[in-house]
């Protein structure tokens, strides 16, 4: 076997770079990909943890003809534990309003990462008369804070 025949069997230095560069390009452009959709899924969490979180007030509502004035108030009960923003780990933003210790309504909250499709069809509600005890945790609409984050601020009323 001659030295030209030898060489053909392998990979050069220089070919084996270009693949492992062409590799590193797409694993980043994966990992940017892969950075998105997980932003996007925490949205739809919070999403649904509202959801969740306004179905568990109904239900209270339903026992003590009256919403709750503090969120903790759900939890054993009506849900088995309160649900956390999956980035912070906060409590969502919630209110209860009425008049004095009667609550007759609430507004939930919670801010989104990104603009979503959601925000079109939620409640964009200003605060309203906080309940006696509760917290006011809202600013404004959409474009305003549910309680000091982004500025997409996805908010549920009865």
């Amino acid at each position: 076997m001659n030295r030209k025949q030898k060489a053909e069997e392998g990979f050069t230095l220089v070919e084996l770079l270009v693949v492992i560069a062409i590799i590193g390009v797409l694993a980043s452009v994966v990992l940017v990909s892969l950075n998105s959709a997980r932003s996007k899924a925490r949205d739809a969490r919070r999403i649904a943890d509202l959801h969740q979180f306004a179905l568990a007030l109904e239900n209270y509502y339903d026992a003590n003809q009256n919403y709750p004035i503090l969120q903790a108030s759900l939890a054993p009960t009506y849900m088995a534990a309160l649900p956390k923003d999956p980035t912070t780990a906060a409590n969502y933003a919630y209110s209860a309003l009425g008049s004095g210790t009667t609550c007759s309504s609430y507004h939930l909250g919670a801010n989104l990462e990104n603009t979503h499709t959601a925000l079109n069809s939620d409640a964009d509600a200003s605060g309203g008369t906080i309940c006696t005890g509760s917290v006011a945790e809202f600013s404004g609409v959409d474009t305003s804070n549910c309680a000091g984050g982004t500025g997409k601020c996805y908010d549920i009323k009865p």
